[in-house]
């Protein structure tokens, strides 16, 4: 009777001291740190928490979870530039740039960015802190943001949250709030977003100017994922992949002698300026073109991408991404290469068909990236919760329609005179295509009126260019010089 008595005793404990797992609405932590950054030395401050989204009546319908980095002792904060980082998937935390690119810690990888155990984090001596405050912010169900339930415990409409244009609407409405909280009004705004983080931020310099009445100086798009682009399909969607490939191919040395020899900046104009007057036109003719033609534009395609002519002739001039980085190495090594990078290299369970089993450069970067983000957060950050860290949340499904969002910054840069657009992309992407990028940026501003205002750097890696050492320094720099260039400096905004 008494150990009956002792284990109802205990079992009343251990009920009385759980809880339910769940993230705080709103709150913040604060912790001080010290770093360098290009040889100087400062403190910042890291404050870090959620947020909530409210909706029409002021009920709390989501927490969003935020890191937000200032530098101290500056002595005018209001002419010093803030920027909103996110990353994208959609369904993607902002742990990728947080952590590897602009935030003052980065991971410990190798020079090229392949994991090395032990894992962990390091100060970032390029981070952009020196020059901008940064947030980076983590959309509904990534990171550690969640929905919340009303007072009857039901869920809000995910229709709210999952879609390119609710996704903009009720981020505009939280970065506003953000704003207001942190008193960061009279600053130079700027707003970076990575893949579909891209079209996020293309959206976001619309909504925030005709809904929030917040004027950016600046749009950043880190290798941009454009739908009109890759889920259109068709003749353009399918030949902007050619630069690409040759890219990938002359990094894996399946280029012809003549072309292998160069250095990639010599080849690449060239099968740009084949992709946009040749292949273009070759394609839209279809099944119409002739077999000279066909012939000699598969030739032509072979050389350029390192795959043979027979099968670029079994695609009918189309071959698909997958099947190139099944393909490439098919007869060389018999190993598959990566999709958002491709400098990586895969083992299939056999070297037959069409696409690889798994995403090689995705699993080493999750190698790296989860302890990191989670060690980091709780141990220097001193966020602790029991709550998982989504790096890849439940988004879908996910509205794509009424993707408007080309044009709409289009007609923020119209707008807005100071508004100025850069666009980074690694050459070894073959998820997002720098190419694919540098046409968007053709395609935003038709009248070419403004083109001086768009801009596109380049660099010798993938999807996440800055995990090579050499480019982490460059793009970092190619911000410090986008953010200089997009000042004011004391002038009107008129034309």
């Amino acid at each position: 009777m008494r150990a009956i008595l002792l284990l109802l005793f205990l079992s009343i404990g251990i009920n009385a001291n759980s809880q339910s797992r769940k993230i705080p609405i709103d709150t913040t932590i604060v912790t001080n740190h010290n770093t360098t950054v290009k040889g100087q030395s400062f403190s910042y401050t890291a404050t870090t928490g959620t947020q909530p989204v409210w909706d029409e009546m002021g009920n709390p319908t989501a927490t969003l979870f935020y890191t937000y980095y200032t530098r101290d002792k500056v002595k005018d904060r209001a002419s010093r530039p803030i920027i909103f980082s996110f990353n994208g998937g959609p369904g993607s935390a902002s742990v990728w740039m947080h952590i590897a690119y602009t935030g003052p810690r980065i991971l410990k990888i190798d020079k090229e960015g392949y994991p090395v155990q032990p894992y962990g984090f390091k100060s970032n001596p390029n981070s952009i802190i020196d020059v901008a405050d940064i947030v980076f912010i983590n959309p509904v169900n990534t990171g550690y943001s969640r929905m919340i339930p009303d007072v009857k415990g039901e869920m809000p409409d995910r229709k709210k949250f999952f879609g390119i244009n609710a996704d903009t609407k009720y981020l505009a409405e939280w970065m506003n709030t953000f704003v207001q909280r942190n008193n960061r009004w009279e600053s130079p705004k700027y707003i970076i977003g990575e893949s579909y983080g891209g079209t996020r931020v293309m959206g976001l310099s619309l909504e925030l100017q005709n809904s929030q009445w917040m004027y950016l100086n600046g749009v950043i798009m880190v290798s941009p994922a454009d739908y009109k682009v890759l889920r259109s399909g068709g003749p353009v969607s399918s030949a902007l992949n050619l630069p690409y490939f040759a890219a990938a191919a002359w990094h894996h040395k399946m280029l012809p002698d003549d072309l292998q020899n160069k250095d990639l900046l010599d080849v690449l104009p060239e099968v740009e300026d084949y992709t946009l007057n040749t292949l273009i036109p070759a394609l839209a003719k279809g099944g119409y073109i002739s077999e000279e033609e066909k012939n000699s534009v598969a030739q032509k395609m072979s050389r350029y991408s390192g795959l043979s002519k027979k099968v670029i002739l079994q695609h009918n001039l189309d071959v698909p991404t997958q099947f190139f980085w099944k393909d490439l190495l098919r007869d060389k090594t018999g190993q598959t290469i990566g999709r958002l990078d491709s400098r990586y290299l895969g083992l299939d369970k056999i070297e037959a068909g069409t696409r690889p089993d798994y995403n090689a450069e995705l699993t080493s970067w999750l190698h790296s990236f989860t302890p990191a983000i989670n060690h980091y957060l709780k141990n220097e950050l001193k966020f602790d919760t029991d709550i998982k860290y989504n790096m890849f949340g439940s988004v879908y499904p996910w509205n794509n329609e009424n993707n408007s969002v080309r044009d709409d910054l289009r007609q923020a840069m119209a707008q807005n005179p100071y508004l100025k657009v850069l666009n980074q992309s690694g050459y070894y992407d073959g998820a997002t295509t720098y190419f694919a990028a540098k046409y968007t940026l053709s395609q935003i501003d038709p009248s070419g009126k403004m083109k001086d205002r768009l801009t596109f750097k380049g660099y010798r890696s993938g999807h996440m260019m800055y995990l090579r050492n050499q480019d982490l320094i460059k793009a970092n720099d190619d911000l410090r010089e986008f953010i200089k260039n997009s000042s004011a400096k004391g002038k009107a905004a008129k034309y």
